[in-house]
């Protein structure tokens, strides 16, 4: 009699297992043909649709990975349209800035080849025609280094420098230029060293760029130039009294192809301070911009103090 009720429990108990199994299977089933027919209306393009899951489901684990995958295939997918975006605005910006000049560059030496400029004005034809010349090579340089600093075999070589000595020899350089412009400038650099880890290319790049930067669109009379040592930060400040930058402005400074509407030249790419943000920050940097609209502006790179 005791056998036979054991082995009615058992009975019981293996019949509510299977039972439950059942359901379970049925169960994931069901979970599986959710997750076939979500995955099938997001490869339609349809990517923001969710797996939905309970925690305490068998594929609630799967389900949120795969969520994760999307999460991550729908981001990518993301910054290739903006990539996209920014290179169809790259071509069209390419169009307009640099046939302009080379048409102009070529009608000025057409007409001095063709002796159509009388002699007085060929000298102006000629200093024409090296300006044009000078502003195609900085547009192009920095088209390159873009196109460079995007791609992915694109890489820095770090390495410990001091930032004191290479930052002067760099200013130097461009001496002549602000005497030639009447600008006056304020250089300030500490004789003691001041080391930091980055890339000599790079750097010198950031230095010219944020000098450029204020040669073609300040319309500054005075530059000034500042590096310091500030707790375990290396400081370098660029400053120019120029007719600044609005407000509005300011937050977009740094975008790819971003240009002032108000108070700076339409002169430039739209790409020299973006490259410049790629650059400090791929060297662990950080870079600020204050402006007062027809004060001053000052940006400020830093990096990291290395002894």
């Amino acid at each position: 009699m005791l056998l036979n009720v054991i082995l009615g429990i058992l009975f019981c108990l293996a019949l509510l297992f299977g039972v439950s199994c059942f359901i379970k299977l049925i169960s994931v089933k069901r979970q599986l043909k959710d997750m076939t027919d979500t995955m099938n209306d997001i490869q339609s393009g349809n990517g923001s649709r969710k797996i939905l899951a309970v925690g305490n489901e068998l594929t609630a684990d799967l389900s949120y990975k795969m969520n994760e995958i999307v999460y991550d295939y729908e981001e990518q997918l993301s910054q290739l349209r903006v990539t996209d975006e920014t290179n169809r605005q790259l071509m069209t910006s390419l169009s307009h800035d640099v046939r302009t000049p080379l048409t102009t560059l070529i009608g000025y030496l057409d007409a001095i080849h063709r002796g159509v400029a009388a002699p007085k004005n060929q000298e102006e034809y000629l200093e024409i025609a090296r300006r044009k010349a000078h502003d195609l090579k900085e547009y192009i340089d920095i088209l390159f280094d873009w196109f460079k600093l995007n791609s992915s075999e694109f890489s820095l070589s770090i390495e410990q420098t001091e930032l004191a000595e290479l930052t002067r020899n760099i200013l130097k350089d461009w001496i002549p230029i602000f005497e030639e412009k009447h600008l006056d400038c304020e250089i300030e650099i500490p004789e003691k060293p001041l080391l930091a880890k980055v890339d000599l290319d790079g750097y010198t790049r950031i230095i010219n760029n944020l000098v450029q930067n204020v040669m073609s669109h300040s319309q500054a009379t005075q530059i000034k130039i500042k590096m310091l040592k500030k707790e375990a930060e290396i400081k370098i400040r660029i400053e120019d009294n120029g007719v600044g930058i609005e407000k509005p402005d300011l937050q977009h400074i740094f975008e790819r192809l971003y240009k002032c509407d108000k108070g700076r030249s339409n002169k430039g790419s739209g790409l020299g301070l973006s490259i410049v943000r790629q650059m400090v920050e791929k060297m662990d940097g950080k870079i600020t911009v204050h402006s007062v609209p027809n004060q001053y502006t000052v940006f400020t790179v830093c990096f990291p103090e290395r002894n």
